[in-house]
């Protein structure tokens, strides 16, 4: 079982339905993927339970004024990010790529976290149900550390020393 962090505030979201309908409000991360609901504070200060279900992805905002959607759905070249480089299928065949958590236990979640390719947009990164999609496939693993041409060479002299252990 993961344990997250409790996140003491609510952030401003826009919930995007798979109806495309947008729903501006304010959500707590933390319950995220837990329950089969959202539970949204909306901008006029009314609890709305939506479904995860009928959720195509939740943008997390700098501004609600601003627009939500990234201008790019996809990386002009390899990305720098530290994660796995994903493309991910909608069920209403829009396709989007982004950065995941290299970390088995969260993609094993009810969702997936996803920071988008358009960094200095309005949208921080993404939540998106599990329900909303058809595909997800990894393109690459990105930020991972190199081994050295040093690094490489102590490996060698290691392997042949061991190799001699046995044939003495």
């Amino acid at each position: 079982m993961k344990n997250r962090a409790p996140s003491s505030t609510h952030k401003k979201v826009v919930v995007l339905l798979l109806s495309r309908t947008a729903v501006r409000g304010y959500l707590n991360p933390a319950t995220l993927g837990t329950a089969d609901e959202i539970e949204l504070l909306t901008m006029d200060g009314e609890q709305k339970s939506i479904r995860l279900n009928d959720v195509k992805s939740v943008y997390f905002v700098r501004e609600f004024k601003d627009p939500f959607e990234p201008e790019r759905k996809t990386f002009l070249s390899r990305p720098k990010l530290d994660g796995l480089w994903v493309r991910l299928r909608f069920r209403d065949e829009d396709a989007m790529e982004g950065i995941v958590s290299n970390n088995l236990l969260d993609l094993l979640d009810t969702g997936v976290r996803l920071t988008p390719p358009d960094l200095h947009g309005n949208v921080l990164h993404m939540f998106i149900p599990r329900t909303a999609l058809t595909e997800m496939k990894v393109l690459g693993v990105v930020g991972v550390a190199r081994r050295s041409p040093r690094a490489t060479r102590d490996i060698r002299a290691i392997v042949d020393a061991q190799s001699k252990l046995f044939s003495e």
